[in-house]
C-alpha cells in the first residue's frame, strides 16, 4: 500500500506547484508548530526559531526519520499560511509568524 502524502502548497504569488510529504510527517511538524508558536502572543514567534523550537518538541527517533528538518518545517509552515492556520505579521523583517 502506497504511503498517505498531503500536497502542501505556498502563499506565494505566481508559485503553483505542489509538493507532497507523508501525511504523518505534516501531522507532526503541523502540530509542532502549532504548540511552537501558540504563546507568542501579538509580537509573533521568530521564523528564524521554529526549527530549533521544532526540534526540541520531537523524540530523536523521529527526528532521524523526518529527513532534512529545515525544508520539511518550510513547506509545512507554508501551507499552513495558505490553509489560514499561521499568519505572518506585515511589514515586519525578520518573519514573524502567528496562529490565526
Amino acid at each position: 500500500m502506497a504511503e498517505e502524502k498531503t500536497a502542501c502548497r505556498t502563499p506565494a504569488t505566481g508559485r503553483d506547484g505542489v509538493t507532497h510529504i507523508p501525511r504523518w510527517k505534516y501531522d507532526i511538524l503541523r502540530a509542532a508548530i502549532l504548540d511552537a508558536v501558540a504563546g507568542s502572543g501579538d509580537a509573533g514567534f521568530a521564523f528564524a526559531d521554529l526549527k530549533e523550537a521544532v526540534r526540541a518538541r520531537l523524540s530523536p527517533d523521529t527526528l532521524d526519520r523526518l529527513g532534512s528538518l529545515g525544508w520539511h518545517i518550510t513547506v509545512v509552515k507554508l501551507n499552513m499560511e495558505v490553509e489560514g492556520e499561521l499568519r505572518r505579521i506585515p511589514k515586519v523583517t525578520p518573519q514573524r509568524i502567528v496562529p490565526t
